[in-house]
């Protein structure tokens, strides 16, 4: 199969293998109007299998909300054909609205405009807890 490669865009590469429509859902880029492709299960020396997602338009991509997905996505700018940057995330210090709060009684179930914050507790095992509660976070919002 041959994908051909972009002049001016995004690719997210290294998503875990099966991950990319997750990703896609996520950055919502069923509203975007141009191409976007997804290639999954692509061979890779380094993880055996990968997705890809290749987007022909710069736009602002939320780093956040990949980092928290998979901390070992890349992403590259490209221009005129050629990458000018690319980016290695990692787990953000810190999510503000892209996972929300399962405590009932958190000042953000009951205040409607309140900015859902989360601060990385534990590092190894991905755990993110409520500033206002201290709850632990897993659920992404939609």
């Amino acid at each position: 199969m041959k994908i051909n490669s972009i002049r001016n865009g995004i690719v997210i590469d290294h998503i875990q293998a099966g991950r990319s429509l997750e990703v896609y859902h996520l950055l919502e880029l069923d509203k975007l109007d141009c191409s976007v492709a997804i290639i999954q299960r692509v061979k890779s020396a380094k993880m055996g299998s990968k997705d890809i997602i290749k987007i022909d338009k710069n736009l602002n991509v939320n780093l956040d909300v990949l980092g928290y997905i998979d901390p070992g996505i890349t992403v590259n700018y490209i221009k005129d054909g050629l990458r000018i940057q690319k980016l290695h995330l990692e787990l953000p210090e810190e999510l503000t609205d892209v996972i929300f709060c399962k405590n009932p009684r958190c000042i953000t179930a009951t205040e409607q405009e309140i900015t859902h914050i989360f601060r990385l507790a534990d590092r190894e095992k991905r755990i993110y807890r409520c500033v206002y509660c201290e709850t632990e976070g897993k659920n992404i919002r939609k």
